[in-house]
């Protein structure tokens, strides 16, 4: 089922996903009560809007968790 997210509550999503740096999608998301994935997708959607790569959520996912550089 597809639920509709009011635009606010996304911004603020991302912002406080990006506040928290030992945090994961999955600790934020589960806090919210939404879909990993759904964040996932709102970042990703946030990091083309400033200019970065869809890959750069990924990347900040695992250097949060100790798996990247």
């Amino acid at each position: 089922m597809n639920k509709h997210y009011p635009a606010q509550f996304k911004a603020d999503a991302v912002a406080l996903y990006r506040s928290r740096p030992g945090a994961t999608i999955a600790q934020i998301a589960d806090d919210l009560g939404v879909n990993r994935e759904t964040l996932r997708t709102w970042l990703r959607a946030d990091d083309q809007r400033r200019g970065g790569t869809v890959d750069a959520v990924g990347a900040e996912n695992a250097v949060r968790t100790g798996q990247g550089p």
